[in-house]
């Protein structure tokens, strides 16, 4: 898969379409950080006038997620991934287009580099940090993520 904001948002239409219908799009990714947005509308809101806390958790996820699945795939590497623990603060009404930006993308290249090396699943935490129009921080989720790689009996184990 190629990692450009017109082929993630593709694959969110049939691959998580939830995301996707809340408006959840990928703006920009490179090798530092990826930067997602939401926009508030009827579909997404809660009865505060406000978005609801699930799409800005979506929108965080996909944030860190999708650096991860980059950096694995420029390995050239089987690495599983998987989210194992989530945290958010929350710090004004989410109202407007909504930014979130994830900066790991250092942070990932190394827990990948160990994962490698040992042959061990690596837990590291990655934080999101959601902006409105006014630059104003709204929320900050950290998403903590467990990566291994796949040894050959993992591979074949689960072609059955």
């Amino acid at each position: 898969m190629k990692f450009t904001p017109k082929h993630i948002n593709r694959f969110l239409l049939f691959k998580l379409p939830s995301a996707w219908i809340a408006g959840i799009r990928l703006k920009k990714i490179n090798d530092e950080e990826a930067v997602v947005t939401a926009k508030h509308r009827w579909i997404n809101q809660n009865p505060f006038n406000s978005m609801y806390f699930a799409v800005l958790a979506m929108g965080a996820e996909l944030s860190t997620g999708i650096l991860v699945m980059k950096k694995i795939q420029d390995t050239g590497k089987p690495i599983s991934m998987l989210v194992t623990g989530t945290q958010g603060e929350f710090t004004k009404k989410a109202r407007g287009r909504i930014r979130f930006v994830c900066k790991d993308g250092k942070m990932i290249d190394d827990q990948i580099i160990q994962a490698l090396k040992t042959g061990e699943g690596v837990q590291f935490e990655l934080t999101s940090k959601a902006y409105d129009e006014t630059d104003d921080l709204v929320c900050t989720f950290r998403f903590r993520w467990s990566i291994k790689a796949k040894t050959v009996i993992d591979v074949f184990e689960g072609q059955k």
